[in-house]
């Protein structure tokens, strides 16, 4: 069974800085699919930022910019920098790997003030 856990979550002053972490409990070297997604409350999940396996990377218009994505496959780890953070960025935060099936993690929470 694959687990991802997700960690780096907080509460950050809008300008603020905050970085994501993913731990997958398998290697990440051939997947070709990892991303972070968020959810605010009453609001449907979507798409952050998304890696590929050869580093390719694509990001929602709202991160453009501001957020960054990046993976250690040595650490089967994936990151999402956060900077220049605003209060519409609040949700919880998902990782997911698409291997054959989606996994999901349990989510990260990122709350920022204003």
């Amino acid at each position: 069974q694959v687990q991802l856990v997700e960690s780096g979550g907080g509460v950050v002053q809008a300008g603020g800085s905050l970085r994501l972490s993913c731990a997958a409990s398998i290697s990440i070297f051939s997947v070709n699919d990892m991303g972070w997604y968020r959810q605010a409350p009453g609001k449907q999940r979507e798409l952050v930022a998304s890696i590929t396996s050869d580093g390719s990377m694509d990001y929602a218009d709202s991160a453009k910019g501001r957020f960054t994505i990046s993976r250690d496959n040595a650490k089967n780890t994936v990151f999402l920098q956060m900077n220049s953070l605003k209060p519409e960025d609040t949700a919880r935060y998902y990782c997911r790997m698409s291997r054959w099936t989606v996994y999901w993690g349990q989510g990260t929470q990122v709350t920022v003030s204003s």
